[in-house]
Formats: structure tokens, sequence, C-alpha cells
């Protein structure tokens, strides 16, 4: 079932709290009633222990986390509503939108058990149709998936499966909060040391490129802990960590000889990424084996 290609309009905010992102959300009362059931039938997740790759960091206390999950929701509401205006919403029978609601639906039982804010989250998941290779999960588990990401790299079930981990575990970590902080702190120091040290404006902008830099850095870290979790969480769900690395595969074969250099990025290299999966294989694979399998899959777009 194809669907109307457009390019949303993403605000900074916005892509800083997906961090080019994937969204799973519900589109009408019927579908939002339909994934609220499958949530329930999959609720019954043991109680988990203290899983480490959930560690916060304390800068998220310097924002208050109603005022990014109500941003968040704004604009989440805003950018489906953009696409349905442009019959670019996939409605709740498309088979890849059934297919990322069974995905979540499996993983999103575990959130609380890392976040417990999350059970009180209003969870949602849309499927967008656009080129980008693209998706994210806005705080308050505010869910998108751009159909380019799925019918560009053909994605199997455990590789959708790592993306949604790897987006919902941004938003459990609440790294759009910690970013702000960062940014704004970093920001105001270095101007301080400007201005105490009489550099004036050239101290000035030399302050801002140093503080994009940091963030550029604070982005980095946050994708490689996003990775670390989303392996865990997709693992719990029934998922094959190994998808981790084919799905990188994919995407640096998509971006060779695009993307700028590892220190210019928010992201880490592909092949960073991927050896880093590789080395948390051996502690997440048992998890997985010891886990209860999916009861359906699903094949990518046709």
């Amino acid at each position: 079932m194809a669907l109307p290609v457009v390019s949303p309009t993403l605000s900074p905010e916005t892509r800083r709290a997906g961090t080019t992102r994937h969204t799973f959300c519900s589109c009408g009362q019927p579908g939002r009633r339909a994934f609220t059931s499958l949530l329930l039938t999959t609720a019954a997740a043991p109680a988990l222990a203290a899983i480490p790759e959930c560690k916060r960091s304390a800068a998220t206390q310097w924002v208050p986390a109603s005022t990014v999950e109500n941003s968040a929701r704004q604009q989440y509401a805003q950018l489906v509503s953009e696409a349905r205006g442009q019959r670019a919403l996939a409605p709740d029978n498309h088979p890849q939108v059934q297919r990322l609601r069974y995905i979540a639906a499996r993983i999103v039982p575990f959130a609380p058990a890392c976040n417990d804010a999350a059970q009180n989250w209003k969870w949602e998941v849309n499927l967008l149709g656009s080129k980008q290779i693209n998706a994210f999960c806005m705080p308050g588990g505010k869910i998108a998936f751009f159909s380019g990401i799925l019918s560009t790299l053909q994605l199997n079930d455990d590789e959708v499966a790592m993306i949604m981990g790897h987006e919902v575990a941004h938003a459990l970590l609440e790294h759009a909060r910690e970013r702000m902080a960062k940014s704004t702190g970093t920001n105001v120091l270095l101007r301080m040391g400007a201005a105490l040290l009489g550099l004036g404006g050239v101290g000035d902008l030399a302050a801002q490129g140093l503080s994009n830099l940091a963030s550029l850095k604070f982005g980095r870290s946050d994708e490689s802990e996003a990775d670390a979790l989303g392996l865990v969480l997709a693992a719990k769900a029934g998922y094959d960590p190994r998808a981790g690395v084919t799905l990188w595969e994919k995407m640096s074969a998509q971006n060779a000889g695009k993307a700028p250099p590892q220190w210019l990025s928010t992201h880490p290299a592909g092949a960073t990424r991927i050896k880093e999966i590789q080395a948390r294989l051996p502690g997440v694979l048992p998890v997985f084996q010891s886990a209860a399998r999916p009861g359906r899959r699903f094949g990518p777009p046709g």
C-alpha cells in the first residue's frame, strides 16, 4: 500500500528530540484503542532488575520534564496533522503500520523498568510517507517512522526492532532534556570565560564555535548510549541483537561518501557503531536467547 511522498518539516528542536528518529504514533481513535489493547496483551513482562544501560545524566534535572514533553507533544501533533493534510499519514490498516505497532508493543512494556515515568506516557506510533531515511521517538513516547527507511533499506523485523529500541532508548534516557541543559550550560560558561579574558566579540564567536563542537560530542555520546540500551530492549522483546550489525552495514552503504568526519557529526561513524555493537553482543545474546519470541513476523514493504 503506497503512500504519497512528502517532505515533512521538522524544526531543529524536533530533530534534536528525535535525533533522526522513527515515530511511533496511532492515527485516529480506532487505531489508538487497538494499539492500547495490543500493549495490554504484552504488558505481562516480568519486573526487571536494574539495567546498567538505563543510567541517566544528572543534567536531565536542570530542565523540567513537563516542559520538554509538552513541547514534543505539540510538535508531534503538528507533524502528524501536516502529514494527514497531505494524505501522507499511513492508515491503521496499513501493513507497515501494523508491523511497527506490533514491534513497539513488544518493546514498550520493558520501558518503565528503565524510566518509571514511561508508564504514564501516551505512547503513539505513526508511519509518514517520506523518502527520508529517518525515524525518531520524541520525549513522552511519540514515535514516528518515515517510509523511506523501511523501503530503501528493506529492513527485516529484527532490524526494525533495533531502530525502535534505539529510538525508545533516547526517550527513556531523556537525552533531549540532557542536551538542552548541557548545551545551554556550556555556552554560558564559554561566553563568561571569553568575557573574563577580555576577548570581546572575537571571544564570543570562538565561544559559540566551541559550544557547537561540544554539542556534537554530546550528540555522539547520546547515540552510543541509545545503541547500548536499544540492543537490550530489543533483545528482551525477542529480537536478534545481531541485526544491529546488519542494520548499520546497510546504513553505511547508503551513506557511502556522504557522511561528514565523525568529529563534525552528531552521530558516531557507522564503522564505530558496528564495532561497539559487536563488542556488546556477548553480553546481550543471552538476553535474547532467554526471551520469548514474537508470535508474528512481517516482511519489508513490497
